[in-house]
């Protein structure tokens, strides 16, 4: 008989297989705990960066993203939602479903940024983990 695990056991699971996004993903699912889908992303992007904050982790929000072309930085009006501890790239999202767009922009991002380790967050889901995309280049 297969045992259901709870939401905080699969976090602490994802911690320790990677210490980078483990913080991230538990400060994102303690957001969704209290808020619950159906806000704006930007309520949600406010919310996190409060609990990053709580939990000592540094970050930057709407990070310019310039794009490479040809050997030229050209300005085209990218931001990356957030980046934490200067390695993990975070793309918010509150759309019904996610689909290959969010994750090839969230893969593009990683491309363009140079990092390595990228979360792509959907907080319109019932429970956080199931709006969870973890990519690492």
């Amino acid at each position: 008989m297969k045992l259901l695990t709870t939401e905080s056991q699969r976090h602490r699971e994802n911690e320790e297989r990677d210490p980078r996004t483990g913080p991230i993903i538990g400060a994102a699912i303690e957001v969704h705990r209290q808020l619950g889908p159906g806000l704006l992303e930007s309520a949600y992007e406010e919310c996190l960066c409060h609990e990053l904050h709580l939990r000592g982790l540094t970050f930057e929000r709407q990070v310019d993203l310039p794009v490479s072309y040809k050997g030229f930085r050209l300005d085209c009006g990218y931001k990356m939602d957030l980046v934490v501890e200067q390695q993990v790239v975070l793309e918010l999202k509150c759309v019904e479903k996610l689909l290959p767009i969010h994750e090839a922009q969230l893969l593009t991002y990683l491309k363009l940024s140079g990092k390595r380790v990228g979360l792509l967050i959907n907080f319109n889901v019932s429970l956080l983990t199931q709006g969870i995309i973890r990519r690492v280049l």
